[in-house]
């Protein structure tokens, strides 16, 4: 199993005040499908590029992933993924606040807390395309983080294999997060491509991108329905040329 710390670039520990939007960056390599680039939304392109290298090394992890059925979720609680926002990378800061700093721009951040506390800020939501001003207190669930590939539906799908340091890891991962709108989280709950896409269509080549990185690094499988649901939006991957 290879944690997707491992396979992406590696990331700043440090904190800044303001930052640009975060997108992830998959390194990939591979495969069958669409001989050449895909150009179906200028503004996807522009807003969440993809190159055609990404989209080929996405077909050739996806047709790597065993398909089988779900496991049974019994067992599954969310504690079996460890401490909730744990501080696995030992900078100082827990994982909810580095997504937040990683992902909103303008933050502010409460004094005494070596800037890991972030107080405010603003997210331009990748799963809806809204804008939220985030302001932590009674405010702080329209901002939520999400675990693009859901504890629950990795744990059908090979987790509840794994030891509970694994699991803590896959928990804490940036790569498998993503500062998100509230509303579009507690849609999402635990489903995988199947039953839940971002809102955002433009996003939706990156989401598939991203699910099937983080389920391949970790060595989880897919359901037949869910591996046709990726297929088809890395199909429609809208790509910028390479150089």
């Amino acid at each position: 199993m290879t944690p997707l710390l491992d396979v992406l670039p590696d990331r700043p520990r440090r904190r800044r005040r303001s930052r640009a939007p975060w997108v992830v960056v998959l390194v990939l390599a591979v495969a069958a499908g669409l001989g050449g680039p895909v150009w179906l939304d200028a503004r996807a392109a522009a807003r969440f590029p993809v190159t055609a290298a990404d989209v080929a090394t996405g077909r050739a992890q996806l047709a790597e992933l065993p398909v089988k059925g779900r496991a049974p979720r019994t067992g599954y609680e969310r504690e079996e993924f460890g401490q909730a926002w744990a501080d696995t990378d030992r900078n100082g800061c827990d994982t909810r606040n580095d997504v937040l700093a990683r992902d909103l721009v303008d933050i502010t951040t409460k004094p005494g807390t070596r800037d890991c506390v972030v107080l405010t800020g603003t997210l331009h939501d990748v799963y809806t395309g809204t804008t939220i001003d985030f302001e932590r207190g009674e405010r702080s669930s329209e901002v939520q983080v999400d675990h693009v590939v859901a504890l629950a539906d990795a744990w059908q799908k090979g987790a509840q294999a794994w030891t509970p340091e694994q699991r803590e890891r896959f928990a804490n991962d940036p790569a498998n997060l993503q500062a998100v709108q509230g509303r579009a989280n507690q849609q999402k709950g635990a489903g995988d491509a199947a039953t839940w896409l971002p809102p955002e269509k433009g996003y939706r080549c990156v989401y598939a991108l991203r699910q099937v990185a983080v389920k391949h690094g970790y060595g989880l499988w897919v359901t037949r329905a869910e591996k046709d649901a990726l297929a088809r939006e890395i199909d429609r991957c809208a790509v910028v040329p390479e150089g």
